[in-house]
């Protein structure tokens, strides 16, 4: 096991004094991303000795975060007996502050969804969202447990940086989307919780749910994109998510793109705000865009011309992209049902075959495994990340706490 994927980065451990801290966080990516292993085969992968670690795993599993699996026999010796996560060793938050919802998840530690709560609107202000946050989050904990609330380690928000720059585009005044510049959200809530919370662009934390939580976590370098109210996106490289000095690397929505003769950003061509104003056109309900994707009621020549221009934008901001750094593949996920992500992800591969590609290797487009909740998923993985896991997801807003 493990012998056939690309490495962890940093996946040796050290016997060396002072570094349990690093060798318990490596054993549990390892089990996270291979799934129940067995002793033997984590000193095998690790190079860690047996000795470190059966202290470690024992370790791992007086405090809940590891469980026994079924003992697996073998023609000698004694039985083998695999480690796997415990579901209810740790719980995180993650809040989603999008341009037309927020949504708060509960996550346990196998990265499952436990318990939501959601909003939608318009647009909203700072305030409104800090009074959700805040009651939802009392909210979500209240149905736990006693013992479950001991086990929460902190937050997770993904939002879009610079909020406040878009107001002409919502179509909100603003001196409203202003006072988004005066709240500092992430201390506020982690003022309400006592927590650690991390803040990151929810775009790459899309990006970084796929990463530790997806079907494609054994892919070593990736490009990708999540489609939402605008378009955004995030860059793996070598089993981390790549973030750049600013933490702005990734911004694919502002990758420039034909557009009507001319040339514009791929937010212009391939955003969900376009389905939503092509509908608002036809007089077209359209709350629905905003609520469970797989409840979408769209109109299907409205969404074909829309997955046509949306297509053409990212096969040509892949092709942009793919010249400057040799990926292999990318990724294309969403805020949209599962049915309209394979449609845009064959659509895009097909315009992608289109273009001239001598020179390049050109990529391998496939479907993102996390779904609409990957921004919530991710910003509940920034805890989760930098407290049980070798750290991939990049830079983000450190807590007060120093955690």
């Amino acid at each position: 096991m493990g012998s056939t994927t690309p490495p962890l980065r940093e996946n040796r451990g050290t016997n060396a004094a002072g570094m349990r801290a690093h060798n318990e966080r490596l054993v549990l990516s390892l089990v996270r991303r291979e799934g129940a292993m067995p002793k033997a085969e984590i000193a095998r992968t690790t190079g860690l000795s047996a000795q470190t670690v059966s202290v470690i795993m024992r370790a791992l599993e007086n405090d809940g975060l590891l469980t026994r699996g079924d003992p697996v026999r073998g023609k000698v010796g004694q039985p083998s007996v695999p480690m796997r996560l415990a579901a209810d060793g740790a719980y995180f938050f993650g809040l989603k502050i999008g341009r037309r919802s927020t949504d708060l998840i509960l996550i346990d530690f196998h990265g499952k969804v436990q318990s939501r709560a959601q909003v939608t609107y318009r647009y909203t202000t700072a305030a409104a969202t800090l009074k959700f946050a805040v009651d939802a989050y009392d909210q979500l904990r209240a149905q736990l447990t006693a013992a479950q609330r001991k086990r929460i380690y902190g937050a997770g928000i993904a939002m879009p940086y610079r909020l406040w720059d878009w107001a002409t585009e919502l179509g909100v005044p603003e001196d409203e989307m202003a006072q988004w510049r005066d709240l500092d959200i992430r201390a506020a809530l982690e003022d309400h919780i006592s927590l650690p919370v991390f803040l990151q662009n929810d775009a790459t934390s899309a990006c970084g749910a796929e990463l530790l939580l997806g079907d494609h976590k054994f892919l070593p370098d990736f490009l990708y994109f999540y489609v939402g109210y605008f378009i955004g996106g995030g860059l793996v490289l070598n089993n981390r998510v790549f973030t750049g000095p600013s933490g702005n690397a990734g911004a694919l929505g502002s990758m420039p793109v034909p557009v009507g003769g001319g040339i514009g950003q791929l937010i212009d061509v391939a955003s969900l705000r376009l389905l939503e104003d092509m509908h608002d056109a036809k007089g077209l309900e359209t709350a629905w865009l905003w609520h469970a994707p797989e409840a979408w009621a769209v109109d299907d020549e409205s969404l074909e011309t829309w997955i046509k221009g949306a297509a053409q934008g990212i096969a040509f901001a892949i092709m942009s992209a793919t010249s400057a750094v040799d990926l292999s593949h990318v990724i294309i996920d969403g805020w949209m049902p599962g049915w309209l992500r394979e449609r845009l992800t064959r659509s895009t591969q097909t315009e992608l075959n289109c273009f001239d590609q001598s020179g390049i290797t050109a990529p391998t487009v496939l479907p993102g495994s996390v779904g609409a909740d990957a921004r919530a998923l991710g910003a509940a993985c920034l805890p989760l990340s930098r407290r049980f896991s070798i750290d991939t997801l990049g830079e983000t807003a450190r807590s007060r706490t120093g955690a």
